[in-house]
């Protein structure tokens, strides 16, 4: 047989018994009772965090490795929090040293009834010791830097928690479960621009917890439990920001949400829409703003039109898209650009001249709102 195939039912052994429900409950049990200082966190904390280290140990397991940064980052988070919780880092490793015991002692029991055998089970058992002492070392540093004052404040410890989490994958699992985020029943990522304006919809981000909510490649991102409540939509409509969201999914898909809630915001944007707008709600939009490789092959087709337009392109491309976003009315489109109705008509027959893209039908008005939107972008 195939060592790599050996190793499989050691693999689903663990997962198995990491995965049984009751024993974490009892495992949870175990360390309230034996380690006196953490008695005093909620079961949630100390459930949540437990999981999250015996699946990264199982994920390493079937992988035959050590750590992963990611892992060693999560082990980070853990050693910050408790140390601010006043929790001495001998508890969190005792803590630690239950749980492993309890699985362990469980994994013995029942390996002869999944086939795996002794000699096999104490291989497990040394690989999973490796992994384990690297995660020791970094989660001492990490708890003896903060007691020193020399750990991240919380502000960076936030956008830092929040990069792994939009990385999605088992990073963004074990970040989830740092941040207290729940793991079953989805998250929903929001996606603004930060600034003074944007204030306001801040803070009722954060009044609605859980939440985790930071600064992330010049956007203002937050991760939610649960959908956004009416006081952050009407906050946004108030000061007149927008947002975009998506979701929910599960924390290891949020990199491809994290997408759909940035290209949520820029097609709400290109709309003139204000509040909380979900990628759902403006799906053509979305996948148009998303495609600047398109876009750019539009506006290279259609440069001729633009430069045969000469000082009337800007006019034309406003007055194109005014009357598609109003519904192809052109008396509502007339007044929002303070004109005659004959010169919103005279406009759209200029532009259909000159592009050969008829606006009235179905696909010829997403063709042409998309061309005049990236032509006034660029101009």
């Amino acid at each position: 047989m195939d060592a790599r195939d050996d190793w499989t039912p050691v693999v689903d052994l663990i997962e198995r018994v990491v995965g049984d429900a009751d024993l974490l409950s009892s495992v949870v049990a175990g360390v309230r009772t034996m380690v006196r200082e953490v008695a005093a966190l909620p079961s949630a904390d100390i459930a949540g965090h437990t999981r999250a280290l015996l699946v990264a140990a199982t994920r390493a397991l079937a992988a035959r490795r050590g750590p992963t940064e990611a892992e060693l980052s999560f082990v980070e988070e853990l050693a910050v929090t408790r140390a601010r919780q006043g929790v001495p880092v001998e508890a969190v490793l005792g803590a630690i040293h239950v749980a492993e015991r309890a699985i362990w002692s469980r994994a013995r029991e029942v390996a002869g009834a999944a086939g795996v055998g002794a000699e096999r089970l104490l291989d497990a058992r040394e690989l999973y010791d490796d992994w384990a002492e690297a995660v020791r070392a970094r989660l001492i540093a990490a708890h003896r830097a903060t007691k020193a004052g020399q750990g991240p404040r919380t502000r960076d410890r936030e956008a830092a928690i929040l990069r792994r989490l939009l990385d999605g994958g088992s990073a963004g699992a074990l970040a989830a479960a740092e941040a207290g985020l729940p793991v079953a029943g989805g998250l929903w990522v929001l996606a603004g621009r930060p600034g003074v304006a944007a204030a306001g919809l801040e803070r009722s981000l954060r009044d609605q917890p859980p939440v985790l909510c930071a600064v992330v490649d010049g956007l203002l991102v937050g991760v939610l439990g649960r959908a956004p409540s009416s006081r952050v939509a009407r906050a946004g409509v108030v000061a007149g920001v927008v947002a975009g969201l998506a979701g929910p999914a599960e924390p290891e898909e949020l990199a491809a949400v994290r997408h759909l809630a940035v290209a949520a915001l820029s097609a709400a944007e290109s709309a003139g829409r204000t509040g909380v707008v979900h990628v759902a709600r403006v799906p053509a939009l979305a996948a148009v703003v998303d495609r600047a490789d398109l876009a750019a092959v539009l506006l290279d087709h259609h440069r001729p039109a633009w430069t045969a337009l000469g000082a009337r392109a800007e006019p034309v491309a406003r007055a194109v898209c005014a009357w598609l976003e109003a519904d192809r009315d052109v008396d509502v489109a007339a007044e929002r650009l303070f004109v005659h109705p004959n010169t919103v008509r005279n406009r759209l027959q200029r532009f259909a001249e000159v592009t050969g893209i008829d606006p009235s039908a179905t696909f010829g008005g997403v063709d042409a709102w998309w061309l005049c939107h990236s032509w006034l972008a660029q101009a």
